[in-house]
């Protein structure tokens, strides 16, 4: 399959559906916005593409939690045709927004017996934080993150804090190769995996647990994550492209690149 349809799903208020499209585009794939209304109403729309992608901004407002509205309409009315089609050997991607969505849906194999795992919660800051973040990369079988080690990239949200349940689970996710982003900085002991974040604010923008920026399903064809790859497209959107001397492509590009290059 050269070309790979790509369904980008949005809801009110959400306000990155234009520029992940045109991420997808740019990568080689032929990207269609729908609504979730839409694909409410007609569920074999997912079975005609290959990717399902959430973008990020605040669906129906952020009203009772970030994501949980469109996470509970997904769950609750979509769970079988997205379980289908996850098991069609096909991709999902949430980004910031998406990705608090995804923690409610199931896809992301983060619940058990006894509930959620892990959550998002509000910034320690107790603020909406928008920066620039340096990430370290663990792809593991991560099917977005294939041959990237490191990454910078755009975060912007209130609600990014990952909070796991106990230092068992923290292992266990860790162990299974998904914990795949974590925020770092030039002081960060990466052989640490605690409970409490190693890395400092700002560099660690909302005190993840362990740091962590973004995990994947077990099966690395799901990827949740807080920061914005379509935001970093091109070398001239980074604040300090021309002291870095940066040209050519943006750091972000290649997530995308990743996505299409599987149907290849």
């Amino acid at each position: 399959m050269s070309s790979p349809r790509v369904l980008v799903l949005r809801a009110p208020g959400t306000n990155c559906d234009k520029e992940t499209a045109f991420a997808f585009e740019q990568a080689g794939g032929t990207p269609r916005t729908a609504h979730i209304r839409e694909l409410l109403g007609n569920p074999s729309l997912l079975a005609e593409h290959q990717v399902l992608c959430i973008p990020g901004g605040f669906s129906y407002g952020d009203d009772i939690a970030s994501g949980r509205i469109l996470g509970n309409q997904l769950r609750e009315q979509l769970t079988n045709a997205l379980q289908e089609f996850r098991a069609s050997d096909k991709l999902v991607l949430g980004i910031c927004n998406g990705f608090q969505v995804l923690m409610k849906t199931g896809l992301l194999d983060i619940d058990d017996a006894e509930g959620p795992q892990a959550t998002l919660a509000w910034n320690d800051s107790g603020r909406y934080e928008a920066r620039w973040v340096n990430l370290n990369v663990e792809p593991g079988n991560c099917v977005f993150l294939q041959g990237i080690e490191d990454i910078v990239l755009p975060v912007a949200h209130a609600e990014g804090k990952f909070v796991v349940r106990d230092q068992q689970t923290l292992d266990s996710l860790a162990g299974a190769g998904r914990l795949v982003l974590r925020y770092t900085d030039s002081a960060a002991d990466s052989e640490t995996l605690s409970l409490e974040p190693q890395v400092d604010y700002p560099a660690n923008p909302n005190g993840a647990s362990a740091d962590i920026a973004g995990i994947c399903d077990t099966t690395g064809r799901v990827l949740g994550l807080m920061p914005h790859p379509e935001r970093f497209l091109f070398a001239h959107q980074h604040p300090n492209w021309t002291s870095k001397g940066l040209s050519g492509a943006g750091a972000g590009a290649k997530l995308f690149d990743n996505a299409v290059a599987y149907f290849k």
